[in-house]
């Protein structure tokens, strides 16, 4: 579309700093900001303010979180306004607890293009700060215990990078980023095989250095999926009590497997979870279910 710009060079940086791909993100905003416009203008900005008008805005939190996504806002604003935002000022960092008033971004450019950049950088900023937050009263509620909460891939589409990026904000761990990084092998794979240590068979045979995780749903499939040598057992939706048979099981049998948890758990249980020695608490309510966190854009008088 005419008129957008390239991500900037601090901006880049930030990225890539962050572990976050510049020119995919380039390609998201861009859709982003089209489907905004859909071909024409901001009729809003255009009608009410000057061309020629230049304002200071600051991006501020109106509730309390952990943030994630203030190199992402400053991209879609680089995009938007290019050399034209003589400023743009990082105040806060991702994964800093934030209040309520707390000034995150303070931006200096032409109004019409900054009101333009700013829903989709409020979009962004707000759900991948809402997702930071979640993911960091999880991480709370563990810390003492030996588990980490990790992510899956309920993820919205396109969104999976940030998303997880996110995570790690908010002192989360990841899961595999795609189906090539890691096998999990699930209850459908061993019923189209036959059984779990064929399918681990079977995986190992096409990828031979990939992580496996074998999905159990008892204490007998625990034991099958050690005897057929996975690296990590996903314990699905036992109990607590289950929990610590299986960690009692692995500590006994194969010390170097992991274990992690999954299914049905909730914030008020983390605690209990974690202290039962589980290495993972998997959570996917981080990425398709986090409320977002309060951010607004507010034009001051300078």
């Amino acid at each position: 579309m005419r008129g957008l710009h390239p991500i900037g060079a601090d901006t880049r940086q930030r990225l890539i700093v962050a572990g976050l791909d510049p020119d995919d993100l380039a390609g998201l905003i861009r859709r982003a900001i089209e489907e905004d416009l859909d071909g024409g203008i901001d009729v809003t900005s255009t009608a009410t303010v000057a061309a020629d008008q230049r304002s200071y805005g600051v991006f501020a939190c109106r509730g309390a979180g952990t943030v994630a996504g203030m190199p992402v806002a400053a991209a879609v604003i680089d995009t938007v306004c290019g050399d034209a935002a003589s400023s743009i000022e990082h105040v806060a960092v991702d994964g800093q607890r934030v209040e309520p008033g707390l000034v995150l971004l303070g931006v200096e450019a032409p109004t019409r293009l900054l009101l333009t950049a700013e829903r989709t950088a409020l979009n962004l900023l707000c759900h991948l700060s809402g997702v930071a937050t979640l993911t960091s009263r999880w991480a709370d509620a563990l810390a003492g215990t030996p588990a980490k909460v990790r992510d899956t891939r309920k993820t919205l589409p396109g969104l999976r990078a940030l998303q997880k990026y996110a995570v790690r904000c908010g002192g989360g761990v990841n899961h595999r980023m795609s189906l090539s990084d890691a096998a999990l092998v699930k209850d459908n794979h061993v019923v189209a095989i036959g059984g779990v240590a064929e399918a681990f068979a079977a995986v190992r045979s096409l990828a031979a250095t990939i992580p496996v995780e074998i999905e159990v749903d008892d204490i007998d499939g625990l034991h099958q999926a050690i005897a057929a040598g996975a690296d990590l057992v996903l314990l699905d939706n036992f109990t607590v009590e289950m929990m610590r048979e299986a960690v009692a099981v692995r500590d006994e049998r194969a010390p170097g497997v992991l274990l992690e948890a999954s299914g049905g758990l909730a914030l008020e249980v983390a605690r209990q979870v974690g202290q039962t020695g589980v290495d993972f608490i998997a959570v996917g309510e981080l990425t398709h279910s986090a409320r977002v966190l309060d951010i607004g854009l507010d034009l001051l008088d300078r």
